[in-house]
């Protein structure tokens, strides 16, 4: 099964294959917060996690989702004149969930629970540097290339 590493300093996601090659590598934004698992801290969490649902499957690239649903909309820069403090999320939803109790997993420090993705954004959200509330922001070409190499269930290794 294809894994994810994603390395916070250096914002990059490697996608490695079954044979724990690296197969592609992508520039990403994690969290103008920095790291950190507490729930409301709007940091990126760290640590192993699995892929637990792939969402927009077949959505046309810029589709706006809003609580994991399409909302009908297409992302522009008109609409995003109309909603200036919306949280983009666009055309994939890669959604975590942490693997290590006490760490990453349940209680106040629960990554699913804190909706932590991997997600599409605007063209104009800057790549390589942070800048999410906490998910990890991709190329919309990106994100749609990633959602079809991964699985459900896939490995996710979030590192410093």
């Amino acid at each position: 099964m294809p894994r994810i590493n994603i390395n916070i300093s250096s914002q990059r996601l490697d996608l490695y294959d079954n044979q724990d090659r690296a197969i592609k590598r992508y520039r990403i934004s994690t969290s103008k917060n920095g790291v950190g698992e507490q729930n409301g801290s709007y940091c990126t969490p760290r640590g192993r996690h699995i892929i637990r649902a792939k969402i927009g499957a077949g959505q046309a690239i810029n589709t706006v989702f809003v609580e994991r649903r399409p909302t009908g909309e297409i992302y522009s820069p008109e609409l995003a004149a109309r909603f200036p403090g919306r949280d983009w999320i666009l055309t994939r939803i890669l959604w975590l969930s942490g693997c290590e109790p006490g760490f990453n997993r349940m209680g106040q420090v629960d990554t699913m629970r804190r909706c932590i993705y991997i997600h599409g954004s605007p063209d104009s959200a800057e790549m390589g540097m942070p800048g999410s509330i906490g998910c990890v922001r991709m190329r919309n070409h990106d994100i749609v290339e990633l959602f079809d190499l991964v699985e459900w269930r896939s490995v996710v290794e979030i590192l410093e």
